[in-house]
């Protein structure tokens, strides 16, 4: 989806707000900057229940440093049930992006620094599908037992140290 920073007359790009009206962001060792553009439809007009407006979220990203790679700009494409006087842009922004925060340090931090999930050297995509079933469960199991404060453990790698096959039969069952 990445493409080149020179937008012509008919790209896209032209539709969103310029340059000018947008801060580049940095952290995590790249600038960023989003911008927003909606269009307001009906559920009707779009084939999808509850569909409201369809939102074009534009990411320009500039990594920095040595490794640096090429900057990229992407446009990504989202649908909501919430209707346009309900946020401006700036929050319809924050919640996208908190969306993809909360699964990238959620679950898939979680599948990577507790049970080294990138660093795995299965390949075989069968294995692949069974390894990620195993750590999601034992995850949620963990997850479970914190809800039901059934363990004081904070740490999913402690925790499912702890567990056996008969605590996770026993809290599957309840």
């Amino acid at each position: 989806m990445a493409s080149s920073n020179t937008p012509n007359a008919s790209s896209p790009r032209r539709l969103f707000p310029p340059d000018a009206q947008v801060a580049w962001e940095k952290g995590h060792g790249r600038l960023e900057r989003r911008r927003l553009k909606r269009l307001t439809v009906t559920p009707e007009e779009i084939g999808l229940c509850g569909c409201w407006q369809i939102l074009a979220v534009r990411r320009e990203r500039i990594e920095l440093g040595r490794n640096a790679g090429p900057p990229t700009d992407e446009i990504a494409y989202y649908v909501t049930s919430a209707v346009a006087a309900q946020y401006d842009d700036e929050t319809l922004l924050a919640i996208i992006r908190d969306h993809w925060d909360a699964s990238e340090n959620g679950t898939h931090y979680r599948r990577d620094v507790t049970f080294g999930e990138d660093a795995c050297g299965v390949s075989q995509r069968g294995a692949v599908q069974v390894l990620a079933t195993l750590r999601n469960l034992a995850l949620g199991l963990h997850e479970l037992a914190l809800a039901r404060e059934e363990i004081a453990v904070p740490s999913a790698a402690s925790g499912c140290r702890q567990m056996t096959f008969g605590r996770a039969l026993a809290w599957l069952r309840r």
